[in-house]
This record gives structure tokens, C-alpha cells and sequence, in this order.
């Protein structure tokens, strides 16, 4: 029995209908626009005609554009500071800028100066086909009355906004303009218009301002000049009451205490330095030996000279004592000399020493006589020095009121220079020039975007065709949701009805010039359907390997879908090539088959099985094929046919043929309608399951055959019959007939 996925067919058919036909792959995803591709190509198709339609009925639009920065480097005219202030310039100061650019005063400020509410770009109906359409509809609705200023001013600045762009670039101060009109040169004009707009916009907002400062800053400063005056009188007049001169901007007493107190100082310093030096000869002169290490004593010319006899003699006495002993009377003159030599020198700082006790002196009596000056000059001090502090008041108070008034009348200059010549911290650094190219539509980008549109659109398509699609096409979906083999794909052979092919007699053939299709691989041996038809054969002949597989019933899920042409062509195939094979019309509810092939039987298997006739009788044989075929005989007035093919004499029947014949083949019913394929088990070996390419629906099929056990596990396989051979080549490309055609096909009729 050829069947697929055993022993674990119904696992898999469980993983199948989980996982679904359509695996989300990349080879699904083809397999899917190779069988859509047509419905693609079309969807395609009418999304580029329509986006060409667009293009020649839509009308060019060109787009001017200006670059305006906020210069961070102003440059003040007369180098004076803003009389508001300079405000620091950020990102937010930059976005809001944009706003006022946006703003409607600036718009409304340009449709006035270019007068657009007489244009008919922004006052009349839209550009374009779909403008004029809108146009002509909006007018129907209208109640005729020619519209208000009013309303062509918001028409028109409706229409202005939605061609205009205002943009800040980046994170830079630069801010780019932009307007779309059909015009170019007026999409310039436009834009340049917007910029000076804005300019003279926030030059008028700064002279306003100004203005106003200027006119509040007049009466402060009239207030503050009497003030200054005021103050700078109580000043004078406090120090004539007081007597109190000024000399260089500091009072006499400061004057004079601060030199008194110079004056201290330095004779303090002297003093101390005077009797540093007492103190250092004092030191001296109480030495054994008096070493004269001072500034005066080594300036002293008699020092000087004393103290080079001295050690000329040290030296000489020093050579004496050595050479003849130090009781010498040389030596001893010689220390003699030296002891005078001392004295004299000694006598000489006692000089030098009552010098400095002199001077010691004087410097004390200096130092006390400017002490005594300072406490006059002091307690003078501290008589005025209530009167001081008030006066210190007074003129900190006088010099905040100049102070205030000199700040004032400053700003007042700048405000009125300000008000002469305005600046602004905006300015143009790119003037809009005509566009040479029109900005929209753009043909390329609109092309593209409707290319992409329509392979997306028809993608969605496809893959909602492909999961609405819940019929037979391929191979796959047969051994996935049925867990059987598909023995075989049989081309459909047209929608051209005969008249019955045999009709009378056997041998007679039809003067129809369509084709025999119940004869079709007789008359077509080489054509595509005669080799599908070989196909399943060969499954018969493969499966006849593992049991015996001589009685073979051909059924379907519903009427129509080709088994009793299937059954009879497989019947003589068999029978031409030489094997003893009887068909059997089986399908007692609708005997279609006897209705073909012998139209005027009176007598068949219903009669065969009661007894009525002998078989003998019945079976009529093809002379060419040598087929015998058994009809079905009266069946109209019979109410229980499966009781009849559950029968013993039905089966002692099949019996009986098994014995004379090599192959039985009965026609059976469809297993929708009708029970009678079930009663069959018994005697039938293998069933042969057909359904109609494209057409048969997924869950019909499978739930017939889970209904009926006994019939799928005596499944030989599924014949997916009245396949479109053009439309397969997309599912399976190796079941086209496009090799077959050109290779092998000689004679005969192909289809």
C-alpha cells in the first residue's frame, strides 16, 4: 500500500495542521508569487498606471527655499548695549523664532503685501484634475454669494500655510524657508517676501519697544536729576556748617593723622636702629679682645692702619718666640708694641661707641616729640567724628543718585539712537532664487513609491489568496493533510461534453470530432493525460508487490470530479495492454458510466447479484481494447443500494471475477453523498481516492476519509484529476507539460 508518513502518518498529520501549508520561509514566500505571480503582475500594473495617471494629470509644483540665521556675534552700531537687554541666545530662543516665523501675523503680513487674495492659486480651487473635481463639487454646495474679504483672507492663508515650510537646520541658529507654488518665480518672490517679513517684524516689535522705554525713561530721569541736585546741596551745606575742608578728596584731620602717624614710624625705626648699634659696640668693648666688626669702626682709617701694625707685629713676634724663645727681649718689645697697639684701638671704638649714644639720644627725643603731635591730632580726630560718619552718608547718597542719573540718561541716548537706526539679530545669509526643477510630483520617487506599493499590495494579495486557497494543488498538500501518497496528477482534458462515446455498440466510434474523453488514452496514447494515467498504474502494479491488489474501486469526495472518466480510461489502459480486466459500474445512485458506454442496456450488476441475469448476459467487451464492462442496470427504483454492495451475492460476485479476470475495477459513488463505499471494505483490495485539482476543498476531503478508517487504510492514493497543466507549472513546476510536450508528445491530442 503506498502511503506516506507510516508508521506515524497521523503525527505528522497533526504536526501538518499545526504547523499549516504555508511555512514562513523563504522558499514558501516564492513558491507563493510564483503562483500568484499573474494577480501580482496585475495589481502592479494598475498601481504604476495610476501613479501615471497622477503624473500627467497633476500639476508641477517648484519649491523656493532661503536660509535666515540668528547671528550669535551682533554687532551694536555705536558699541551700546541694548536698552531691554541682550538676551542669551539657546536652542529654545532659536525654536521660538521658528514659531514666529509660523505665526499668522507674518502670513497674513505677506498675503497683504503680494496681494494673494487675488491670486487664483490661493483663492480659486486646487491644481490639478482632483482640484478641479473639488472645486466643481464644492461649488454644487455653495450658496452662490460671492465670499467675503474675510474669507478669501483665511482661504488664502490656509492655502499659504500649506505650502510653506519652516524648518530649523540641525542644531544650528540657521533656519530655512521654504514655499511650493506652481509658479517659480513666484515661490520666490514668496519667500524672500516671508524672510523681509519677519525682519521688519521684529525691527518694528524692537522699535515699539524702544519707543516705549524711551518715553518711561524721560520721566525717571527728570526725577532723578532733582534728586542728584538735591542730595549734592546737603552735602555743601553739611560741610560749611562743620568747617570741614576737603583737600584731594580727603578731609584735613584724615590728612594730617596720616601723616603724623608716617612720621612715627619712621622715627621709631630710627630709634631702634640707633640703639641696635649702641647696643652692638657695648657688645664689643666688653670682649678681652675687642674685635671692631662694626660699619664705622672698619670705615675708620686709624682702625684700619692700627690693625695692620698689629698683626705685622703678631707676626714677626710669632717668628721671634720661635727662633730664640719667647723671653727674648725682641719678642718681648715686640708684645709690648702690640699691647699699645690694642689700647689705642680700644680707645678709638670708645669714640666710635659715645657717637653712637648720641645719636641713640636725639633719636629718642625725636620719636617722643612726634608721639606727643599724633595724641593732638588724634583727640583733634575724635571731636568730628559724628560729623564724619553723616557726611559720609550724605555723599553716598548723593553719589548713588548721580550715579543713577548718569546710568539713565545713558540708556536714554541709546534708546534714541536705537530708535533711528533698529537692529536685529536675524538676517538673510541665502536669498530664494527661481527653482530650475520642479519639486513635485517627483516622477522617479512617485514611480518607485508606487512600485513598492503595488508589490507590497500584491503580496498581501497573494498571501491572502494563498491561505483563502483551501483546495488541492500539489503533491504536498496531499501526503501533508491526508497522509497519503499522490499517485498521480491528471491533466484536465476541456469542458466540452460528447454524447455518449459508446454508444450501441462497443466498437462504434462517435462522429463527434471532440474528443472521447472515456476513451481518451486509446486515442491518445502519448498524451499527458494517458501518461498520468500510466502513473497510477504503475502505483497499482508497485503496490500489488506487498498484498494482492486485483479489485480496485475508484471513488471521490463529491460528484463531478472526474473518477468515472478516470476509472474507465485506467480500465482500458489495462486492458490494452493486455491483461483480462472487467470495469464495473458500481455507482448505483447515479450509473453515469452506463449511461455513456451502454446507453441501452436493459440488464447489469443489479440483476447479477438478484439472480435476474446471468453475467454472461451483461458484460459487454470492447473489441479494441478487449475491456469487458459491466453496467449497472435498472437502479432507479432501488432505495437501499448499500444494502446490495454489502450482500453476499455481491461479494461471492467479485469472488467469482478475481478468478476470471486479472483486475476489477469498479466505478464506486462519491463518499459525500452516500454510504455505499464503506459496505465495500470487504471485498474491495485497494481504493482510489480522486479529487478535482483546485476546486475540492481541504477540509471536505479530510474529513471524509477520517470518517471512514477502514477506506483509508486500504488507500492505494490520491489522483488530483482536472489539474490545469499552465496553472501547475507554478506549484510544481516538474508536473508542467512543457518536457513532456516538446520531447515526447508525437501524436495525438496533448492537452
Amino acid at each position: 500500500m503506498l502511503q506516506v508518513n507510516r508508521p506515524g502518518s497521523e503525527i505528522n498529520r497533526d504536526f501538518a495542521e499545526l504547523s499549516g501549508y504555508s511555512s514562513h520561509t523563504l522558499t514558501s514566500y516564492l513558491d507563493i508569487v510564483r503562483r500568484q505571480f499573474p494577480t501580482m503582475l496585475a495589481i502592479v500594473s494598475a498601481c504604476v498606471i495610476l501613479a501615471l495617471l497622477y503624473l500627467f494629470t497633476a500639476a508641477p509644483l517648484f519649491t523656493s527655499s532661503a536660509s535666515m540665521v540668528i547671528d550669535t556675534r551682533k554687532v551694536q552700531l555705536f558699541q551700546q548695549q541694548s536698552v531691554l537687554g541682550d538676551v542669551a541666545i539657546d536652542s529654545a530662543t532659536v525654536e521660538t523664532q521658528v514659531e514666529i516665523l509660523k505665526s499668522e501675523n507674518i502670513s497674513l503680513s505677506v498675503i497683504r503685501d503680494l496681494h494673494l487674495t487675488e491670486d487664483p492659486e490661493f483663492a480659486g480651487s486646487g491644481a490639478g484634475l482632483l482640484g478641479v473635481i473639488l472645486g466643481s463639487v464644492t461649488s454644487l454646495f455653495s450658496s452662490g454669494l460671492a465670499p467675503s474679504e474675510f474669507e478669501l483672507t483665511r482661504k488664502a492663508l490656509q492655502r499659504f500655510e500649506s505650502n510653506r515650510y519652516i524648518k530649523r537646520i540641525g542644531v544650528t541658529y540657521v533656519m530655512e524657508i521654504g514655499f511650493t507654488s506652481r509658479d517659480p518665480q513666484k515661490a520666490a518672490r514668496i519667500t524672500n517676501a516671508i524672510a523681509d517679513a519677519y525682519i521688519v517684524d521684529q525691527l518694528e516689535a524692537k522699535y515699539q519697544a524702544t519707543r516705549r522705554a524711551s518715553v518711561w525713561l524721560q520721566d525717571r530721569i527728570k526725577e532723578l536729576r532733582t534728586q542728584a541736585s538735591a542730595a549734592q546741596r546737603a552735602v555743601v551745606d553739611f560741610k560749611t556748617a562743620n568747617n570741614i575742608v576737603d583737600t584731594g578728596g580727603r578731609l584735613m584731620n584724615e590728612q594730617q593723622l596720616a601723616e603724623v602717624n608716617s612720621q612715627l614710624v619712621l622715627a621709631h625705626a630710627s630709634t631702634a636702629e640707633a640703639k641696635a648699634r649702641l647696643d652692638r659696640i657695648n657688645d664689643i668693648l666688653k670682649q678681652e679682645i675687642p674685635d671692631a666688626n662694626v660699619a664705622d669702626a672698619l670705615k675708620n682709617d686709624t682702625i684700619v692702619k692700627l690693625r695692620g701694625q698689629y698683626v705685622d707685629m703678631a707676626s714677626k713676634e710669632s717668628i721671634w718666640s720661635m727662633k730664640y724663645g719667647s723671653e727674648h727681649l725682641a719678642a718681648v718689645n715686640l708684645r709690648r708694641q702690640m699691647a699699645e697697639i690694642k689700647k689705642n684701638v680700644i680707645d678709638e671704638l670708645k669714640r666710635i661707641q659715645e657717637s653712637y649714644k648720641s645719636d641713640y639720644d636725639i633719636a629718642m627725643t625725636r620719636e617722643e616729640a612726634i608721639k606727643s603731635s599724633l595724641a593732638n591730632v588724634v583727640s583733634e580726630s575724635q571731636l568730628t567724628n559724628q560729623a564724619q560718619v553723616q557726611l559720609r552718608e550724605l555723599e553716598s547718597s548723593a553719589q548713588s543718585y548721580q550715579a543713577m542719573y548718569d546710568n539713565f540718561l545713558q540708556r536714554y541716548m541709546e534708546s534714541v539712537q536705537q530708535q533711528s537706526f533698529p537692529i536685529t539679530e536675524a538676517r538673510v545669509i541665502s536669498a530664494a532664487t527661481t527653482p530650475l526643477v520642479k519639486s513635485a510630483p517627483k516622477t522617479l520617487v512617485i514611480l518607485a513609491a508606487s512600485l513598492l506599493a503595488g508589490l507590497m499590495l500584491s503580496f498581501g494579495v497573494a498571501v491572502a489568496r494563498e491561505y483563502a486557497d483551501s483546495v488541492f494543488r500539489t503533491t504536498a498538500q496531499v501526503e501533508e493533510q491526508l497522509g497519503a501518497n499522490c499517485v498521480a496528477i491528471v491533466p484536465a482534458l476541456g469542458s466540452a461534453v460528447s454524447t455518449p462515446v459508446l454508444g450501441g455498440k462497443l466498437s462504434r466510434r462517435n462522429s463527434n470530432p471532440q474528443p472521447d474523453f472515456l476513451r481518451f488514452v486509446v486515442d491518445n496514447p502519448l498524451s499527458r493525460f494517458s501518461e498520468a494515467v500510466r502513473s497510477l498504474k504503475v502505483a497499482i502494479d508497485l503496490n500489488s508487490i506487498v498484498r494482492d491488489n486485483r479489485v480496485l474501486a475508484v471513488t471521490s469526495t463529491l460528484p463531478n470530479e472526474g473518477k468515472s472518466t478516470l476509472s474507465t480510461n485506467l480500465a482500458q489502459l489495462i486492458a490494452h495492454g493486455g491483461a483480462r480486466v472487467i470495469l464495473i459500474d458500481a455507482d448505483l445512485r447515479n450509473p453515469s458510466l452506463s449511461r455513456a458506454l451502454i446507453p441501452d442496456a436493459q440488464a447489469g450488476l443489479v440483476d447479477v447479484v438478484a439472480n435476474k441475469a446471468r453475467l454472461e448476459d451483461v458484460v459487454a467487451v470492447d473489441p479494441q481494447t478487449q475491456l469487458a464492462i459491466l453496467p449497472a442496470g435498472a437502479t432507479s427504483r432501488l432505495l437501499h443500494t448499500n444494502e446490495i454492495l454489502a450482500s453476499k451475492p455481491m461479494r461471492d460476485l467479485v469472488a467469482a471475477l478475481r478468478t476470471k479476470y486479472d483486475y476489477v475495477v469498479l466505478d464506486m459513488p462519491p463518499m459525500a453523498p452516500v454510504v455505499d463505499v464503506r459496505v465495500t471494505t470487504h471485498f474491495v483490495d485497494s481504493y482510489i481516492f480522486v479529487v478535482e485539482w483546485g476546486k475540492t476543498k481541504i477540509d471536505v476531503v479530510r474529513h471524509n476519509l477520517r470518517g471512514a478508517p477502514e477506506i483509508q487504510d486500504k488507500l492505494l492514493g490520491v489522483v488530483l484529476n482536472k489539474a490545469d497543466t499552465k496553472l501547475l507549472s507554478r506549484y510544481e513546476s516538474y508536473h508542467g507539460r512543457y518536457y513532456y510536450q516538446k520531447y515526447y508528445a508525437r501524436y495525438g491530442y496533448v492537452e
